[in-house]
């Protein structure tokens, strides 16, 4: 009698139609500020409403409100964390707050910030920002007051114009970097100052070894490094964002890791205190990226308490402490998605180097929810078990983090039209009412599959299969026989 997750909260219309693209799930800072990104990322309002305001996020904003009105805090704030991990998403966020276009109201959790900051008002600051990927430093770039060849000539020109870059026109010119006393002036002259910078490892390595480009030397940029830093300290108002990367992915080859090792040198001394997201906040993201704000609450914790019975009832049969309140509360918190199925994704699949922590989870579950959507999905919770794997969209998305021989085990041992466990629910009618065996399938392959060859303990226990299969009504030991009857034939199951 519970009522289908589709009937209790609806997915973002983006979401639920599938005209979302997988790259907006990343924001990018360049088409923000070309004005070309999606109006989640361009437009500050949509922004702050689809944005959840972890620990870390909340101190970034506190601090950079508070330094952006010479009321204190940290002048400069590294960002470092994993691939997909929020650095760009929180540059964005303090972009937007300084931007003149956003009010306290707006944003979603903006009491907490209010609290933080005080009687402040929010600031609006020129900002400066340089994305490493969007400069190119071959070409010159043409403004209609001036053409700008370096990193701090587009500094200069994005604060103060034709007057900012006169500042330092002629470093521009001869490729070298500024004096700290020079960009300074600059702060002083146009404050508060916000300066963002991301992706610059990606701009370095395409100095290293290389003279006489436009752009300058490698070891210009990184005097330009140190002395942006220097003058922003000795600014009352001025910030400065930068971005270091974590992952191997993002350095990029030999160059990558050269302009890596010199970059963290040079503002090593920085103590960052922006926080990563911890996996609880992950949920709400997640939640908050892909669903309406609207949500049935009654018919919600009428699921919720349906799932506490029925784990209460057959503790045996589950994974200890899933009874108690802690879990009944994620449950409430993860609604619609079980929290089995988060802790996979986070726990499991985010160890695979290539499966970004938070956009990862936002790419999968995108597509698992629009081909539910569309198949008028009548599950409580989405489930490991009630994935759509037989979809191409979803395994193609799951796939693409994994060897090429996964392509034979899955179409066999897991899910689609010629898999193993479709005909086994086809041929034993009391699996086959429940889809018991291939939500076995599916429940093993995403709480196996990320195993890698130094794991200590690889596969999935019995009780956590059942935990992401079974639903209140259901009988746990179906799901038991489904596994038996495909261990003895299934090709690639152990």
């Amino acid at each position: 009698g519970l009522r289908p997750w589709r009937e209790v909260v609806q997915p973002h219309p983006d979401v639920a139609s599938g005209r979302y693209i997988q790259a907006e799930f990343a924001a990018d800072l360049s088409q923000v500020i070309a004005g070309t990104a999606e109006a989640e990322y361009q437009d500050p309002s949509e922004f702050f409403r689809r944005t959840y305001l972890t620990e870390g996020l909340l101190a970034l904003l506190v601090t950079g409100v508070r330094r952006l009105t010479a009321q204190g805090g940290d002048p400069v704030v590294q960002l470092q964390t994993a691939f997909g991990g929020g650095k760009t998403h929180s540059m964005l966020a303090l972009y937007h707050l300084c931007s003149g276009r956003v009010l306290l109201t707006d944003i979603a959790g903006g009491d907490l910030l209010d609290k933080e900051i005080g009687s402040v008002d929010l600031p609006e600051a020129n900002v400066a920002v340089l994305v490493g990927t969007a400069l190119d430093p071959t070409r010159p770039r043409d403004y209609p007051s001036a053409t700008v060849r370096t990193l701090w000539g587009e500094l200069a020109y994005q604060i103060g114009q034709a007057e900012g870059y006169a500042m330092v026109e002629e470093a521009d010119r001869a490729g070298v970097s500024p004096g700290s006393n020079t960009l300074s002036k600059l702060f002083d002259r146009f404050g508060p100052c916000l300066v963002i910078v991301d992706e610059l490892v990606a701009y370095a390595r395409n100095l290293v070894g290389v003279d006489r480009l436009p752009g300058g030397t490698f070891d210009s940029l990184m005097t330009f490094v140190q002395a942006l830093t220097e003058a922003i300290r000795r600014s009352s108002d001025s910030m400065l964002l930068i971005s270091i990367p974590e992952s191997d992915i993002e350095v990029g080859g030999q160059a990558g890791k050269q302009a890596l090792e010199t970059l963290a040198h040079v503002v090593g001394r920085i103590e960052s205190i922006w926080k990563p997201v911890s996996a609880t906040e992950s949920f709400e993201i997640v939640r908050r990226r892909l669903f309406a704000e609207q949500i049935d609450y009654a018919a919600r914790d009428a699921t919720v308490n349906a799932f506490a019975d029925m784990y209460r009832n057959a503790a045996g049969e589950f994974p200890n402490g899933i009874a108690e309140r802690d879990y009944i509360e994620r449950l409430r918190a993860c609604y619609p998605i079980h929290p089995e199925l988060f802790d996979r994704l986070y726990q499991d699949w985010s160890t695979l180097e290539r499966f970004q922590r938070t956009r990862g989870v936002l790419r999968l579950m995108a597509a698992v929810i629009h081909q539910l959507w569309t198949r008028g999905d009548a599950a409580p919770m989405i489930m490991p078990g009630t994935l759509p794997l037989d979809a191409t969209p979803v395994r193609n998305e799951l796939l693409r983090y994994l060897p090429e021989t996964w392509s034979a085990v899955f179409d066999t041992d897991i899910d689609g039209p010629d898999s193993r466990p479709l005909a086994i629910d086809g041929a034993i009618p009391a699996l086959g009412r429940y889809g018991a065996a291939r939500r076995v399938g599916r429940a093993i392959f995403i709480g196996s599959a990320p195993s890698v060859a130094g794991s200590r303990v690889r596969g999935l226990e019995e009780i956590r299969i059942r935990l992401g299969c079974a639903q209140p009504g259901e009988p746990a030991a179906i799901f038991g026989d489904a596994l038996r009857r495909m261990a003895g034939q299934l090709t690639y199951l152990y």
